[in-house]
């Protein structure tokens, strides 16, 4: 007797302790991949400034596309400031299919590029 053991009465209710539920990080898929994906892809507007500033490029984002195929989160990786506006306001509105892995949604993280190129579009 005695002890920690010795002084947890019979009848006492011992709790288990259980890990915390850790958020589920979102799924790392490359650019291709999220590329397939793709439901909705709105152009962006080439900024009139850039385009008389002769100003052409690639922007690229990071992106978290939810569980419902809606972006989350954008946040800029690199691209020409005159352009990186137009970009994320596009890619705001893009849907994908949503990633399932083992038969459910989930986030997934990725890589977009949008590219402007002069005489073609956005």
């Amino acid at each position: 007797m005695g002890g920690i053991i010795g002084s947890i009465p019979n009848n006492a209710v011992v709790a288990k302790l259980q890990p915390p539920t850790e958020k589920p990080r979102p799924v790392r898929v490359s650019e291709g991949v999220s590329k397939g994906m793709l439901i909705c892809k709105i152009i962006p507007e080439y900024p009139l400034i850039a385009r008389e500033a002769r100003i052409s490029g690639d922007v690229v984002l990071f992106a978290i596309i939810g569980k419902n195929g809606e972006i989350k989160n954008l946040q800029v990786v690199s691209g020409h400031p005159l352009l990186v506006t137009a970009a994320i306001t596009a890619v705001q509105h893009w849907r994908y299919q949503p990633y399932l892995l083992n038969r459910e949604p989930v986030e997934v993280e990725t890589q977009v590029t949008v590219k402007f190129a002069l005489g073609g579009g956005g």
